[in-house]
């Protein structure tokens, strides 16, 4: 069709431009987006129209869906990993709100512990001021203001991303009332005799003084001393054994001063070698005798520079029950010092995967180790203190520093490692490059230190088994993270709960100072969680602690432990003072969605305290995502410049394309972002705003008189009505298994193949040049209408401005928002799978003439497919089928080849089934039976549709124009006198 084409109108003096006959799509609808400008406007308008109250208004009286917000950490900008997660979130609690189901997002923060405490100390050390030297209630407030802040900024960062929920009034642990309910859990565990205060080995900070919840924890490689050295038997087992020495290994050298025992595995097979010849540099002694596991033998003389021993004696673990060594230093630094008996305990945890076979037991410095040693009523040493120097009482080593304030390595290790080869205890040394737990705030190594800790009891009231019976009502998604929460909870340790800092909320119990047993009161508790409500946990420090023991108990008598609760404690007793006494939730909650490193925390702690004190998770389902790299698959580092920030996307691209990256990616594992990635998210998401656009442009004007009943409707319709059954069935499955990756996908091929690749194209003849009150037309219009609302729907979650934006430019602002919108309940009746398999067949088909035509384009020999006139030839089985798909289809075209043409988007066609194709015919593989010749269409081109038929030039008036175009112009006129 030509843009300029004027012929005379016999009945009017005017010249008709046939393109203003035509009904091009029209919209406001832009097709670049400028979503950087176009979201905070649409941000403004959910604001001025109060969609959250109107939600929650609405939503009165439905089934509840709670998603408990895990708390993100206040302190600095959001990351990507909080973007993805936050916009997940979000994505759940749109998807289940418009399931219909009352949804309500309450999001919340964590506000206490180490980070901002280190912040804090950090401007305090840049002015050289102490920390221990400022009033702790003033120390206390600043940590207060710093959280503040970044509540507030973090709050802006996370609604720009399009999430919604109660920012007026969300929740943090730092509030009065979240204080006090987290000191009623802790008396909780006090009263039903969970808590209790004992000597353990935690990972300790010796940079940060204080114990560390594995969930704060990193790990790093580095590089360690290793050592193998000889203990000494000094009553053995077996006569083998007699003057003979047991061999151990370890990586850290400055736990030997520490040393209680020696373990061995019962089930292991060890060996006595006597050494015949050695290096020049070997410490080893020719004629000595050295007990160290058959596996192993090999690798610990090649270590010590053996270089022939002989094994004199063969016995398993079992029979090393009874031998004692001495310690390896006995003796040196005073006749008393390291004068104890060593002994060799069973240990089902010594392996021969490395080192000798044998494990040196320190019970202040290893949990294996603690165990073992609590077994056999060896009790744990005090010789390491909280900076991780060694006691004054210490022989050899005291002074000595583990790590230095900064981190780097002290000298423990050099001094160690000098005492044990001045003793002749060192047998071989060298060094290992290996993973090592780290501080995930300062990045200073831990240490593994005996202290005093408050415990929570995983036997006393059975919380093991109870939380493992919670995970076993619990749905995890995905399911292996079940096993993960499992395996983690069967062998972990007491619960540590103390911390030694200053903010934070504080342990708040009283110890008798005769027995050490804590004070379990509950008149006692109650007023020390009234004086939280009132004061908040400040009133710890700032209250006599008389008033909190009453007219009962002298407050002489008793210490006030100001030890500070494990931040995982109180972010795993939110459901107590969020779900529980907002009467807008609901417990226990629906869904936790976190990443997979919270198995070991927000989870995990969040089943314990609600194992522990009301006897179920706080859950229903568990959903968790991976982590985000870069482009490369490395992990994010400022030091490698490959960050991305989420508030960098936002202003660059939109936060609808970072919602669109969420879900298309596959989060159930660590996923990728970086450049490219999100310009291919950007081409998926011009691909879904063109469809929109094409559907408002499609839809102008359409109004309720010329809506078609199904019944009346060509089976093309028809069969786009039963897809949408299929896609109604998809998008609710994907949001009851929170798979909206698989969503994301299905709606994205659905709106490119099904929608712009198939439909749209065919029917964009009729949309443009069929009369208005054609039936064809009218039914097409009827079916964008019921699609545009189905779309912009099952959009709305992901693309949630994208969504409102296209509602709005139809529907006008007093349409209220999408969001308010539920999925379109989908008529079962629509659904047809008869005609579904027919519509599949002739699509295959359909396959092989538009290769066809590609060729033929390729080559130029036309150009539109209406140029085109495909011989299409059949084999006799698919002609019966073909023939019989196209005859059902009748109601849309005189005959089947014109049908066909009609999907196949050419002018004319023809079906050929009365002889085979000729040999150069283009066919496809996978499509037997259907070979295609391309010829020119015969006739004139019409100058209004593009379509090269016979009948053009027929017409008296409009000669032109094919007939059915002619009849088009003759209604537009028709139309536009009676519009004056």
């Amino acid at each position: 069709m030509t843009a300029d084409s004027r012929v005379a109108d016999t009945e009017q003096t005017e010249q008709i431009d046939f393109k203003s006959t035509v009904f091009l799509p029209r919209t406001s609808f832009p097709m670049r987006a400028g979503l950087p400008k176009k979201e905070p406007e649409i941000l403004q308008r959910w604001t001025e129209l109060k969609l959250y109250e109107r939600l929650r208004e609405q939503a009165k009286g439905r089934p509840k869906f709670i998603l408990h917000d895990g708390p993100p950490y206040a302190n600095g900008h959001l990351h990507i990993g909080t973007g993805l997660n936050k916009v997940l979130k979000d994505i759940v609690v749109r998807s289940q709100q418009m399931m219909g189901r009352d949804a309500n997002y309450v999001p919340g923060w964590d506000c206490h512990g180490l980070p901002i405490e280190w912040r804090i100390e950090e401007t305090y050390r840049a002015d050289g001021k102490d920390k221990d030297e400022v009033p702790i209630l003033r120390f206390r407030e600043e940590c207060r203001q710093y959280a503040a802040h970044w509540v507030d900024v973090q709050s802006r960062e996370f609604q720009r991303l399009g999430v919604i929920g109660d920012w007026a009034e969300p929740y943090t642990t730092m509030a009065k009332p979240a204080e006090a309910q987290i000191v009623r859990e802790i008396h909780k565990f006090l009263l039903n005799g969970s808590l209790y205060k004992g000597l353990r080995p935690v990972l300790w900070s010796v940079v940060e003084k204080t114990a560390l919840a594995e969930a704060e924890v990193e790990y790093h490689d580095v590089t360690s001393t290793t050592i193998w050295v000889r203990f000494p038997v000094v009553r053995p087992a077996l006569p083998a054994l007699k003057d003979a020495a047991i061999v151990i290994w370890t990586t850290t050298p400055w736990t030997i001063p520490s040393n209680r025992a020696v373990a061995y595995n019962h089930a292991i097979e060890y060996g006595a070698y006597r050494v015949a010849a050695v290096t020049e540099e070997s410490r080893a002694r020719v004629g000595e005798t050295l007990v160290v596991a058959k596996a192993l033998a090999q690798d610990v003389a090649t270590a010590a520079g053996i270089t022939e021993w002989s094994r004199v004696a063969t016995f398993t673990g079992a029979d090393l029950a009874g031998t004692v060594c001495h310690h390896p230093l006995h003796g040196r630094g005073g006749e008393s010092a390291y004068a104890y008996e060593v002994p060799a305990l069973d240990g089902d945890f010594v392996t021969t995967e490395v080192g000798t076979g044998i494990v040196h037991i320190a019970p202040s410095h290893g949990a294996d180790d603690f165990e073992l040693g609590l077994k056999h009523g060896i009790e744990p040493t005090d010789m390491v203190e909280e900076d991780g120097v060694f006691a004054d009482h210490v022989p050899l080593f005291a002074g000595r520093a583990i790590y230095l304030p900064d981190g780097r390595k002290g000298d423990a290790n050099p001094a160690v490692v000098a005492a044990l080869d001045d003793a002749g205890a060192l047998l071989a040394q060298g060094t290992l490059r290996h993973s090592y737990p780290h501080s995930w705030r300062s990045k200073a190594p831990l240490i593994f230190r005996a202290t005093g800790q408050w415990f929570i009891s995983m036997e006393t009231n059975g919380l093991r088994r109870t939380a493992l019976d919670a995970i076993d009502r619990t749905r995890f998604v995905p399911p292996q993270g079940q096993n993960r929460l499992r395996s983690m909870i069967e062998t972990r340790p007491d619960w540590c709960i103390s911390r030694q800092r200053a903010w934070g909320v504080p342990i708040a119990i009283f110890t008798d100072k005769a027995t050490g047993q804590p004070l379990r009161d509950e008149a006692v508790c109650r007023r020390i969680a009234a004086a939280f409500e009132e004061d908040g946990s400040d009133a710890w420090f700032s209250r006599d602690a008389q008033e909190f023991l009453g007219n009962e108990y002298r407050a002489d008598d008793y210490d006030q432990v100001f030890d500070i609760v494990d931040v995982w404690f109180e972010s795993g007793s939110t459901h107590s003072f969020v779900l529980e006494q907002r009467p807008d939730l609901d417990w226990p909650a629906s869904l936790y969605l976190e990443g997979s490193d919270q198995h070991r925390g927000w989870f995990h702690s969040s089943l314990l305290e609600g194992c522990g004190t009301r006897g179920r998770a706080p859950f229903d389902a568990v959903l968790t995502h991976g982590f985000v790299l870069d482009e490369q698959g490395r992990k994010m580092s400022k030091s490698l410049g490959n960050t991305v920030a989420p508030q960098d996307v936002c202003e660059s691209h939109g936060a609808d394309i970072l919602r669109l990256w969420t879900v298309g990616s596959d989060y159930s594992e660590d996923v990728k972002i970086g450049p490219e990635i999100l310009k291919f998210h950007v081409d998926s998401y011009r691909r879904l705003r063109n469809t929109l656009r094409y559907l408002l442009g499609a839809l102008e004007g359409f109004d309720e008189a010329e809506r078609i009943d199904v019944a009346a409707m060509p089976q093309l319709e028809r069969w786009l009505l039963h897809r949408l059954v299929e896609m109604d069935g998809v998008v609710r499955r994907c949001v009851d298994d929170f798979d909206f990756t698989e969503m994301a996908t299905a709606l994205h091929t659905f709106c490119s193949v099904d929608l712009s690749a198939f439909y749209f194209d065919i029917r964009k003849d009729s949309l443009y040049c069929d009369r208005p009150d054609s039936v064809r037309r009218r039914t097409l219009r009827t079916v964008l209408d019921q699609l545009f609302h189905c779309l912009t729907r099952w959009l709305a979650p992901t693309l949630c401005f994208t969504a409102e934006e296209a509602w709005t430019a139809r529907l006008g602002d007093d349409a209220g928002s999408v969001h308010e919108q539920l999925f379109p309940e989908i008529p079962a009746g629509w659904r047809n799978d008869a005609l579904a398999a027919r519509w599949a067949r002739l699509r295959e088909v359909r396959k092989v003439v538009t290769g066809a035509l590609e060729i033929e384009r390729g080559a130029k020999r036309i150009g539109s497919s209406l140029e085109a006139h495909p011989m299409v030839y059949l084999d006799p089985a698919v002609a019966a089928a073909m023939i019989g798909d196209l005859n059902a289809l009748g109601d849309e075209a005189a005959t089947p080849d014109q049908a066909f043409a009609d999907i196949c988007i050419t002018s004319t066609l023809s079906l050929v089934t009365d002889r085979p194709a000729p040999a150069d015919a283009f066919a496809l593989p996978d499509v037997p039976g259907v070979a295609v010749v391309v010829e020119r269409a015969q006739g004139k081109k019409c100058e209004r549709s593009w379509r090269v038929l016979p009948e053009v030039g027929t017409h008296p008036r409009w000669p032109t124009l094919s007939l059915r175009d002619a009849d088009a112009v003759e209604d537009w006129l028709r139309r536009t006198r009676q519009a004056g």
